[in-house]
């Protein structure tokens, strides 16, 4: 494509020179420049794309994307913000995917992933073949592909999209996260349904405060003026008060609002009759007065909040809500997310991903309904993010707990012990806290004081296979390899384990 065909009708414009190179690449990153790369100068939180744009040019770019003349002999499209240019470009360049895929998108502070990968079972479980993209893993045509980040660059994203079409994918299930949805990264997407779970505390290292969080994940449903439509279909969570917020605020906004409950409150899809067991939960799906019995292998009230809202998602897509339903009870169980550990013993290994004070809280109360003998925790904090919800974190574990063990999650470039001091002064009480820095440590001593009819919930990393240290350093550590491991090395044996 040349590059004044894939300016063409964006308002952009190059510089005087008059040349017009073919290009055969989008790229942001400069050491991924090749011959007819166009490079895009993004300004980033610690560097400036700005000054890498001479290597670039050596490299084999044709041309540059800027936000300030530089000068360097190829064309120069000068734009107020070089990320922000990226999707509407990238979408151009690849040919505008997602016009033609089913989009189904949520976000959401806590179950972004288990409602995506619900989402995905029923779609292909209808017929439509599903790629994904999420905090886990993306899935392309039926092959996984290791996850970056929840939500790719837009040049990253709009590549993936097409590379879906073209191997045959119709619909995708997307995690959308509120970085991607500030920084542009989900502009110039056509989303079909899109569904919001709820709000609790995170990120507040990236944004201002809860307001200036759930303005983020509000733009979502109300699109972006000239780079993103609102979606079709609105899923939304009202038993979440952020929730309550959205769905009033999206009235004057052309989408379909779809509200639904786990609560039994009055919504368009709600659930009556919550029951769980070690097995999951089952409910009466109410829509509208068509009552359907759901089964759902999940436990926990805030997993079915996570399958209405693939329900809403799916049937946005066009799925009947009974074929919806049967689909759900043979979905794959999600890894790293109230992920049984078994290795023999008579007692429950939980493994979940739970990494905020109300996800802690959410994923403790569903274990507790699957015991009548003590609840042990392993809770930890990762560094260089929000520290604000350390405390929290350490009041959530302990509250729920019969003991809480806290330990080391991601420290980062930061020290486990200066994180841990400030996960206890959310905790008054520590009559039933112990404290282990060592996280395969921490994880054994829980195990070896789990007796018959216990659970233990290792709470934090669930799927991670990796602890981050300091200066981007990442060792090999992945809770449910350890946990299999130190229930070995305990020799324990018997029946019962969750």
């Amino acid at each position: 494509m040349r590059l004044g065909e894939l300016l063409e009708g964006t308002g952009a414009r190059t510089d005087a020179s008059g040349a017009d190179p073919e290009i055969t690449d989008l790229v942001f990153d400069s050491r991924r420049v090749g011959p007819g790369a166009l490079f895009f100068c993004v300004v980033g939180m610690s560097s400036d794309g700005h000054e890498f744009a001479a290597g670039a040019v050596e490299a084999g770019a044709v041309a540059l994307v800027v936000e300030r003349p530089l000068g360097l002999g190829v064309p120069e499209v000068v734009v107020d913000d070089a990320r922000a240019a990226m999707a509407p470009l990238a979408a151009r360049f690849f040919g505008d995917p997602t016009a033609t895929l089913a989009m189904a998108a949520v976000t959401g502070t806590n179950g972004k992933t288990t409602t995506a990968f619900l989402t995905r079972s029923i779609l292909e479980a209808s017929g439509r073949r599903c790629g994904l993209l999420g905090t886990i893993k993306q899935i392309v045509g039926g092959s996984e592909v290791e996850a970056i980040r929840t939500t790719p660059e837009a040049i990253d994203l709009q590549r993936t999209f097409a590379a879906m079409l073209a191997a045959g994918d119709e619909a995708v299930s997307i995690e959308i996260s509120s970085h991607a949805l500030v920084l542009g990264r989900a502009d110039s997407i056509h989303v079909a349904a899109a569904a919001f779970t709820n709000l609790t505390q995170d990120h507040l290292d990236f944004h201002t405060d809860m307001e200036d969080y759930f303005a983020a994940k509000r733009l979502l449903f109300t699109g972006v003026e000239g780079r993103r439509d609102p979606p079709r279909v609105s899923a939304v969570n009202v038993d979440d008060p952020y929730g309550r917020t959205l769905a009033t605020e999206l009235a004057g906004v052309e989408t379909e609002l779809v509200t639904f409950s786990a609560s039994g409150a009055a919504a368009d899809l709600s659930a009556d009759g919550v029951e769980f067991d070690a097995a999951g939960a089952t409910f009466i799906l109410d829509a509208a007065g068509e009552r359907l019995n759901v089964t759902l292998g999940l436990p926990g009230r805030f997993n079915v909040e996570n399958a209405l809202a693939a329900l809403a998602l799916a049937r946005g897509l066009g799925v009947p809500l009974a074929d919806a339903v049967t689909a759900l009870r043979d979905a794959e169980p999600v890894p790293g997310r109230m992920e049984p550990i078994r290795e023999g013993q008579d007692f429950g290994v939980l493994v979940d991903y739970a990494h905020t004070p109300d996800s802690v809280v959410n994923v403790l109360e569903a274990a507790r309904h699957l015991t009548d003998g003590r609840l042990i925790s392993i809770v930890g904090c990762g560094g260089d993010r929000d520290r604000a919800k350390r405390p929290l974190m350490g009041a959530a574990g302990a509250a729920a707990s019969d003991l809480c063990v806290i330990t080391s999650d991601n420290p980062r470039s930061e020290d486990p012990d200066a994180i841990i001091a400030e996960i206890l002064t959310g905790i008054e009480d520590r009559s039933n806290v112990v404290v282990e820095p060592d996280r395969r440590k921490a994880i054994a001593l829980a195990l070896a004081e789990a007796g018959a009819g216990d659970i233990v919930v290792i709470a934090g990393k669930g799927h991670e296979q990796g602890q981050e240290f300091e200066d981007g350093r990442k060792e090999p550590f992945d809770d449910r390899d350890v946990a299999r491991s130190e229930l070995r090395a305990l020799g324990v044996g018997g029946v019962g384990a969750a």
